[in-house]
């Protein structure tokens, strides 16, 4: 649940570079994607009780058993997403709205679904913490959306046991999908390349600890 709070401090800001810094040290190497975290109050993603969590390194829990994902792991997924401007790109999993405000201020066209009714009501109902076109709608994400369709970039943000045929369907050839997959405890970061209508490149790097991914959410666009 974002904050309702909107100032953006001398400290908050100090308090941003101080974690871009951190990413930086752990491996983080794209400008892009280091530029737009630098750019977002993470706060703003906040209960106003919780703010002094924002610029830690560490997913927050937000509510309905979901998370904000730790800034490392947003970072890591948005590198190897590879957004450049102007893309289409589908997010699975909108959560706080923390990882779409990133995609979006990387130059991104962001279509995101949320299938916890409660988070998207939250979402929908609110006034955006920030000045981002982002597409919202309630929906099974293993479904995508297809009439949306094709994506040049496909992110999910909970964990899948598997890659859903339906989203790799909905991503243009040349196009790069990214998923944390695996039915335990720890996942996988695996990036996928749709090299054509019949192939494509899987690539594994390290693994990682989500939420799980459900089905079963009627949608409603």
């Amino acid at each position: 649940m974002a904050s309702t709070l909107r100032n953006d401090s001398f400290r908050h800001k100090g308090l941003r570079k101080k974690l871009i810094d951190l990413l930086r040290t752990k491996g983080i190497t794209d400008d892009n994607v280091l530029n737009a975290m630098n750019e977002i109050p993470r706060h703003y993603f906040f209960d106003s009780s919780f703010l002094e969590f924002a610029y830690e390194d560490k997913a927050f829990p937000i509510g309905s058993g979901q998370t904000i994902s730790q800034p490392y792991t947003v970072a890591f997924q948005s590198e190897l997403l590879q957004v450049e401007k102007g893309m289409r790109v589908l997010e699975v999993g909108t959560g706080s709205g923390y990882q779409a405000s990133v995609l979006a201020e990387m130059g991104a066209r962001v279509f995101t679904i949320e299938r916890q009714k409660l988070l998207y009501d939250t979402l929908k109902s609110m006034d955006p913490p920030l000045n981002y076109r982002i597409r919202l709608f309630y929906g099974d994400g293993y479904a995508g959306l297809p009439v949306y369709a094709p994506f040049d970039r496909i992110l999910i943000t909970a964990a899948a046991p598997f890659i859903p045929e339906a989203l790799v369907t909905q991503l243009k050839i040349g196009g790069i999908l990214v998923a944390p997959v695996g039915k335990g405890d720890i996942q996988i970061m695996t990036r996928v390349i749709k090299v054509s209508d019949t192939e494509v490149k899987t690539e594994t790097h390290g693994t990682f600890r989500f939420v799980p991914m459900l089905t079963d959410k009627a949608q409603d666009v």
